[in-house]
């Protein structure tokens, strides 16, 4: 990859990359950012990705990205996956990944519906085991295709993310663009942007259905105890209330948008399984919990 390509990309001076050079005609990652934004605290090359640790200039947030080309072999994504536990044993920072990961992960995910291979059951195990996330894409269902009039289409890229690092931006999702001239779709993710400083306190509607919340709060600010003028004392014991809920509300309930988000993919999973074939009474069940819980959690959205 030479700099003269790279610095066609933009910002000028700002610009800095790290690269994953292709193997012959295959394979390679490129990997660039504004240093306005984004600090370079280290580097991790692998055979078939690249990953960077980055901290936001504006905030201080630490964070990894990594860059993926996917093998072909399942002797070499064995080598991908073990890659990616590398990287997770290494930093423990929020973690997002994107880039052609040369498998698909449910059965939908291709035009020719065929049978569940043990790559997509692998994939799918190995998302379980990191802890990520596979949020929806828009802009269409697929990324690649193949033969002279496209008689094959594939989702074969896509971005990945822990919860913890969905929960530093908002509104993140990722959207399918035009693709000119390549048999790859780009993929772009997006958001409303970085979340400055702590996370606003909000109030939980599904706090009011917990059983004993009232004896909670009322025993929470009972055991406050504060002297000074009535304002001073006022703001200094709702400010210790709403510690006290934040940290309750991670150990009971865990995050909101995160519980929810879990049920959908597990009810979309059983629905994908039921396009190819009658789900067993174990499935039904399976599928009937997970409505059942994006249910409750919908109907414990924020109060505004």
């Amino acid at each position: 990859m030479s700099e003269e390509v790279v610095r066609s990309l933009g910002p000028g001076r700002f610009l800095d990359w790290r690269v994953l050079n292709a193997m012959g005609t295959a394979g390679g990652v490129l990997i660039c950012w504004d240093k306005r934004s984004l600090e370079i605290l280290g580097v991790e090359e692998g055979q078939f990705s690249i990953s960077c640790r980055f901290r936001n200039v504006g905030d201080g947030g630490i964070w990894v990205f990594t860059g993926v080309y996917g093998p072909f072999s399942r002797e070499e994504r064995e080598c991908l996956w073990e890659e990616f536990g590398a990287i997770r044993g290494l930093w423990e920072e929020p973690w997002c990944l994107g880039g052609d990961f040369n498998t698909i992960l449910y059965q939908s995910e291709r035009s020719r519906n065929g049978r569940i291979t043990s790559a997509m059951r692998r994939f799918a195990q190995i998302i379980d085991d990191l802890g990520l996330v596979d949020f929806p894409l828009q802009g269409g269902s697929f990324t690649w295709s193949e033969g002279l009039n496209n008689q094959s289409w594939v989702r074969l890229d896509r971005f990945l993310a822990t919860p913890s690092w969905l929960d530093q931006y908002s509104r993140v999702y990722q959207r399918r663009l035009s693709r000119p001239t390549s048999d790859h779709f780009p993929v772009l993710l997006e958001g409303g942007g970085l979340r400055r400083g702590p996370s606003p306190f909000k109030f939980e509607n599904m706090w009011l259905k917990a059983e004993g919340f009232k004896d909670l709060i009322e025993g929470w600010w009972q055991g406050i105890v504060v002297r000074g003028r009535p304002s001073y004392r006022l703001a200094v014991k709702l400010k210790g209330l709403k510690q006290n809920l934040k940290i309750w509300n991670k150990e009971v309930f865990g995050r909101l948008e995160r519980n929810k988000v879990e049920a959908l993919q597990q009810v979309e999973h059983w629905d994908l399984v039921e396009e190819e074939r009658s789900l067993i009474e174990e499935e039904l069940s399976h599928k009937k919990e997970a409505e059942e819980d994006y249910a409750k959690w919908v109907s414990m959205e924020e109060v505004p």
